[in-house]
Parts: structure tokens; C-alpha cells; sequence
């Protein structure tokens, strides 16, 4: 049998609307996810929750959307949960791939096989090559480059997976809040500003593409890319990166040239909608093989 503990966004659902069988629906209190739980279960009660669930007939469990590390009142600390304390409070010390690897080691322990969501649900991740109408220039092969070196970097410090480069430079990187708010960074405003590069691109040319802020920070990121990948060496059976239509909402209104997502690392949600989006705005989406040109 198996447990899905939820957390917020859409792959929980896409997942159960994949399974033949309705797995346990699991969620940890405080994160409410879009599909209705059959479970709640604090953290302070890790080791009961364990035991209940193996009590259940569960022998597998899939972690699957975004929760963030929640606050631990030590006076609802139970009995079966003190002997996971130390490795508890260890695991909400480190990064995100530090912690799931401590709480995937944990749910091991009790007995039961971690499964990735990709495995339940192949088909979230797409083939290779460039699947959008619009194709692919040499300067995004080359910005490709360049985020990919990025994300390596950022995924040593256990950072975040994805960030936005143009022309060789980075722009933004992927911080706690995720990538929808990285990309809202530079969705316009109401300042008569984008109006004029709108109305004046063709003459501005490469120029509009660079404007800048007073500390020299970009304030624009069209002809951009958006690149997403998985740290190196993470483990996939947990935060496996996602992108979805929101995403390429995102991309749309922040005027970028297109998504470069890693192949095989990143599960794409509603991949028709997202090319939909795409297509009409004039981006590309590139299924890019790791190392790739």
C-alpha cells in the first residue's frame, strides 16, 4: 500500500489522478494540500505517525510538494518521536537536500520503501529536444551553458534549482520563495517605462534588454532564459524540480526568450496548457540532455 504525504501545489494531485488506486493521502499539519487528506500528522509526532501508518499496511511512501520547514514546540514532542529528535532538529538545520535525505533515512529506517514521483508518474517527465514551435539560438545554447555551470554551483550550497541568464550573464537566482516568485521579480509594472520599450523595442534594439537599476542590478529580463535543473548528486526520490503552466505564465510576463529544463530531471504539469502558452507568446521550451550544447 501506498502513502502519499502531500504537500501544497499541483503534483500531489496529478500523481493520484495517475495511480490506479487512491494511495493514503497524508499531509503534515499546517500545509493544506489541493487534494483532501485522509491523515494529518505533526512533526513532533514523527515516530507515532511511522507506526501508524505501518499499522495501516503501508510499505511505500511518495513525498510530493512543496512544504517548508516547520517550527518544532517541544512540549508536543510524544514518546514514540523523542529517540528522532537529535536527527529531527539535525535535518531542519541543513539545506533542503541535507533535510530530505535525513527524513527519507528516518522513513527507511521504519520500514518502508521511499518511491519518487517521477517513478509513479513517468509521463511527467517529457523527451528531449526543443518542443515548442520556437526554436533554439545559438546565444540561448550558449546561455544554457552558462545556467547549467550555475545551478552546479548553487546546488554545492544546496541552494535552489533554477535561475534566469542572458547573454552570458546571471540575472536571478532561484531563492527559498521558488521559482514563480523569482520570476515575478520582473513582471512589468504600471511604470511608463515598459510602454516606451514596448512601443520603441525595434529602435532600442539589445539595449532594452539591459536596463538597469541604480546599483546596477537588472530590472529587466527579456530575452532571457529561464533554466531548471536538480542539484548535483540530490536525491531524486524527493524535490525534484517542476514546472507547469503558472510557470509559463511567468516566463510569458517577464519577457522572457524561453525555458530550458534539464531532461529526465524536471517533471513538467500540464505539458499541452504550458505549450499552449508558450506557442502563443512566441517562447520556446527546451528538454535540454544534461551537458548538452
Amino acid at each position: 500500500m501506498l502513502a502519499l504525504i502531500a504537500g501544497t501545489g499541483d503534483l500531489p494531485p496529478a500523481l493520484v489522478a495517475r495511480l490506479p488506486v487512491r494511495p493514503l493521502i497524508c499531509a503534515m499539519d499546517g500545509f493544506r494540500p489541493a487534494i483532501t487528506p485522509d491523515l494529518t500528522f505533526r512533526i513532533e509526532q514523527l515516530g507515532s505517525f511511522l507506526a501508524d501508518l505501518t499499522a495501516r499496511g503501508v510499505t511505500e511512501v511518495c513525498m510530493a510538494g512543496a512544504v517548508t520547514r516547520p517550527p518544532i514546540d517541544p512540549s508536543a514532542i510524544d514518546n514514540a518521536t523523542k529517540p528522532l529528535v537529535p536527527r529531527i532538529m539535525q535535518a531542519i538545520a541543513q539545506g533542503d537536500d541535507g533535510a530530505l535525505r535525513a527524513i527519507i533515512a528516518i522513513f527507511e529506517e521504519a520500514g518502508l520503501t521511499v518511491r519518487a514521483a517521477h517513478a509513479i508518474a513517468p509521463d511527467l517527465l517529457p523527451d528531449s529536444g526543443v518542443l515548442s514551435r520556437k526554436p533554439v539560438t545559438i546565444d540561448n545554447r550558449q546561455d544554457a551553458v552558462t545556467a547549467e555551470q550555475t545551478i552546479a554551483e548553487m546546488g554545492r550550497a544546496d541552494l535552489g534549482q533554477a535561475c534566469l541568464v542572458r547573454n552570458g550573464r546571471v540575472l536571478a537566482r532561484e531563492g527559498q520563495a521558488g521559482t514563480d516568485a523569482m520570476l515575478g521579480q520582473f513582471a512589468p509594472t504600471d511604470d511608463p517605462l515598459w510602454s516606451a520599450v514596448d512601443g520603441f523595442g525595434a529602435v532600442l534594439g539589445s539595449a532594452a534588454e539591459w536596463l538597469s537599476g541604480a546599483d546596477g542590478e537588472p530590472t529587466d529580463a527579456r530575452g532571457a532564459i529561464l533554466f531548471k535543473a536538480p542539484k548535483p548528486d540530490q536525491d531524486r526520490r524527493a524535490d525534484l524540480p517542476v514546472i507547469g503552466p503558472q510557470t509559463a505564465k511567468g516566463a510569458v510576463a517577464a519577457g522572457l526568450a524561453g525555458i530550458v529544463i534539464e531532461h529526465d530531471g524536471v517533471m513538467v504539469l500540464g505539458l499541452d496548457e504550458l505549450l499552449v502558452t508558450l506557442d502563443r507568446a512566441g517562447l520556446f521550451l527546451w528538454v535540454r540532455p544534461k551537458g548538452g550544447a
